[in-house]
């Protein structure tokens, strides 16, 4: 039987830290990503919330976060986030999009507008962006129009 590794030297979790991954901020937010990827939206924005609790002026973070929190269908959540992350980086596309997005699943279709029109004019070459502000833009427009509710 071969001999175990001594493991006496790697910190585990202590008594306060029942629960906690192994690692810090930058390894949490590789793992989320992978989690992420895999389609495990909620287990992702779980350790990325950690990570951002940690780590909360990393934009990175917050934006892996605002991902994770849409893609597993906490939208407000999701808004809240890409809401900060385009007040801390105003000229980031994806924030803007990611942001009108949330509110337009939310029903806030003017805002959103806002939102999706200002990605659209920083990246045109995205058809995503396009799609998205023409389908809220008709949205609307609908919701205007006599015997509308």
């Amino acid at each position: 039987m071969p001999d175990e590794p001594d493991t006496s030297a790697v910190p585990g979790p202590g008594p306060g830290d029942r629960g906690r991954p192994r690692g810090g901020p930058y390894e949490w937010l590789q793992r989320g990503l992978a989690l992420l990827a895999d389609g495990e939206a909620a287990a992702a924005a779980t350790l990325l919330a950690r990570a951002h609790a940690q780590e909360p002026a990393s934009t990175g973070i917050l934006e892996a976060l605002a991902r994770a929190q849409y893609d597993a269908g906490d939208v407000a959540a999701a808004a809240e986030s890409f809401r900060r992350l385009a007040h801390a980086r105003p000229a980031d596309d994806y924030a803007h999009f990611g942001l009108g997005l949330s509110l337009s699943r939310l029903g806030y279709f003017g805002t959103a507008a806002e939102h999706l029109a200002m990605a659209h004019a920083m990246r045109p070459d995205r058809p995503e962006y396009a799609d998205r502000l023409r389908q809220v833009r008709a949205t609307l427009a609908a919701r205007q129009s006599p015997g509308s509710t």
